[in-house]
C-alpha cells in the first residue's frame, strides 16, 4: 500500500471515528423531531461521504477543524472556526459535507460565548454554512442557536450586530417549512437592532427578516405585539426602505389584530398618504394604496379621516399619474369616496352603507347635506389636483391629455 493511500485509509477511519462521536454527542428530544422540507437529500451513506472528503483533498483541514471542534480547547476552536468559515465559502458540496460531519452544534454553542471574537468567528461560520440550504439551516435551529441570540444588544459592536442580523435572516426564511422558528427570540433581536444606531445596512437585513416572518398569518400576533408596526411605518416613511417596510405592513394589514393596531395608530393615514405622492417609488405608491384599501373597507370612520387628511386630492393625482395597478386602486377608492352616501356595494366590494328610510325627512336632510359636502369637497380637490397636472402638463410637451383634462371643470370628466 503507497503513502498516499495509507494516508487517506487512516484519515477515513479518524473521520468516521468523529462522526459516530458526533452522533453519540447530539442532544436527543424527547420530541418528535421536525421534517426539513427543502428537497435536499435527508442523508447521504456517512461512508460515502467520508471517503468524498478523502478524494477531495480536504481530509487534513476538515479533519483538524472536525477534531478541534468537538476535542480542542478553545484557542483550537477558533482557529477550527476560521478555517470552517474559508472552505464553507468554496461550493455549496461542502457547506452540506461539514453539517453532515457534525461541526454545526459545537458552532451554536461558541454563540453563547462572552469573548467577542469567538462568538464573533462562530456566527460568522454558521452564516457561512446556511448559505444557500435549508437542511443546515434547520440543523441551526435544531442545536439551540436561538436559545444563543443576545437579549442586550447594546454591548455587541456594530460588526457582531450586522453579523447576528445576517444570521438571523437567514434563519427565518425557514417561515415556509415544518421547522418550528421561536419569534419571542428572533423578534425582540430585530426591534432592538432597529431602534439601535447600527448601519442602514444592517437594518436592512432586519426588515428582511420581519418580511419573511410576516408572510405567515399565524405570526401576526406575535410581530404586532412587539411594536413592530410603529418601526415599520417609520422605516416606510424612508425612500430607501419602504417597500420592504410596507410590503410586511401589507402583509400584517389582512389580519385582524394588524388592521386594529394600524387603525389606531397616530401616523396612519398621513404617512401612507404621503407615500402616494412618490411618483419615483412607484412600488411604494401601489403598496400604500393598497394599504389604505383594507383600512377603508368597510370603516366610515377610517374613510373619514383619510378626507380630513387629504387623501382625495392625492388619489386624484395617482389616478392619472401613476403605475396601471396603482391606477386601478386609486380609482376604487375615489369611487367608495364618491358612493359614500349613495351606493349600497357588496360585502367585498368597498365600504358599505346603511338603507335610507323612504319619507323620512331628517334621513333625507342627511343624505343631502352628506352628498353636497362630499361633492364640494372632490371639486376642491380636483381644483388643486388639476392645477398640480397643469404646470406639469406645461413642462411636457407630449402630454396633450393632461392640457385637456386640465381645462375641464367638471367632475364628470373624472375617469371614475
Amino acid at each position: 500500500m503507497s503513502d498516499q493511500s495509507s494516508t487517506c485509509f487512516s484519515s477515513h477511519k479518524k473521520l468516521k471515528f468523529f462522526a459516530k462521536i458526533r452522533r453519540f454527542m447530539q442532544p436527543r428530544s424527547s420530541e418528535k423531531q421536525f421534517k426539513v422540507s427543502d428537497q435536499e437529500p435527508i442523508k447521504e451513506n456517512e461512508s460515502v461521504i467520508l471517503v468524498k472528503v478523502v478524494e477531495e483533498g480536504g481530509c487534513g483541514a476538515l479533519q483538524r477543524s472536525v477534531k478541534s471542534l468537538h476535542f480542542g480547547n478553545l484557542e483550537e476552536k477558533e482557529v477550527a472556526a476560521k478555517d470552517i468559515i474559508r472552505v464553507a465559502r468554496e461550493d455549496l458540496s461542502r457547506r452540506k459535507l461539514m453539517a453532515e460531519l457534525g461541526v454545526i452544534p459545537p458552532l451554536v454553542a461558541m454563540v453563547g460565548s462572552e469573548v467577542v471574537t469567538r462568538r464573533s468567528l462562530a456566527v460568522r461560520a454558521l452564516v457561512e454554512l446556511a448559505n444557500g440550504t435549508y437542511r443546515n439551516k434547520a440543523l441551526m435551529v435544531e442545536s439551540g442557536i436561538l436559545s444563543k441570540l443576545p437579549e442586550n444588544i447594546g454591548v455587541l459592536e456594530e460588526q457582531t450586530r450586522h453579523e447576528f442580523a445576517q444570521l438571523v435572516l437567514s434563519i427565518s426564511s425557514l417561515h415556509n417549512s415544518q421547522v418550528p422558528i421561536n419569534l419571542s427570540k428572533i423578534v425582540p433581536l430585530v426591534i432592538s437592532i432597529l431602534e439601535s444606531d447600527s448601519t442602514f445596512e444592517t437594518k436592512q437585513l432586519c426588515l428582511g427578516t420581519l418580511y419573511n416572518l410576516s408572510t405567515m398569518l399565524n405570526n401576526a400576533g406575535t410581530l404586532v405585539s412587539n411594536e413592530v408596526i410603529n418601526n415599520l411605518l417609520r422605516f416606510s416613511s424612508v425612500k430607501e426602505t419602504s417597500e420592504k417596510a410596507l410590503a410586511t405592513l401589507g402583509n400584517l394589514v389582512v389580519t385582524l389584530m394588524g388592521k386594529k393596531v394600524l387603525e389606531s395608530n397616530l401616523l396612519v393615514p398621513e404617512n401612507l398618504i404621503e407615500i402616494m405622492t412618490w411618483e419615483d417609488k412607484p412600488k411604494s405608491q401601489e403598496i400604500s394604496v393598497y394599504i389604505l384599501m383594507i383600512l377603508a373597507h368597510q370603516s366610515s370612520v377610517q374613510r373619514l379621516k383619510m378626507a380630513e387628511a387629504g387623501i382625495v386630492h392625492v388619489l386624484l393625482q395617482v389616478s392619472l399619474l401613476g403605475t396601471t395597478l396603482a391606477r386601478k386602486r386609486a380609482l376604487k377608492l375615489l369611487q367608495w369616496f364618491k358612493d359614500e352616501r349613495q351606493t349600497r356595494m357588496g360585502p367585498h366590494s368597498g365600504p358599505q352603507t346603511r338603507r335610507l328610510s323612504i319619507g323620512s325627512p331628517t334621513n333625507h336632510n342627511e343624505a343631502s347635506e352628506g352628498k353636497r359636502l362630499m361633492k364640494n369637497m372632490v371639486r376642491q380637490s380636483l381644483y388643486k389636483n388639476l392645477e398640480t397636472i397643469t404646470r406639469r402638463a406645461n413642462a411636457d410637451e407630449g402630454s396633450s391629455k393632461l392640457k385637456f383634462l386640465a381645462t375641464s371643470s367638471s367632475s364628470k370628466s373624472l375617469p371614475y
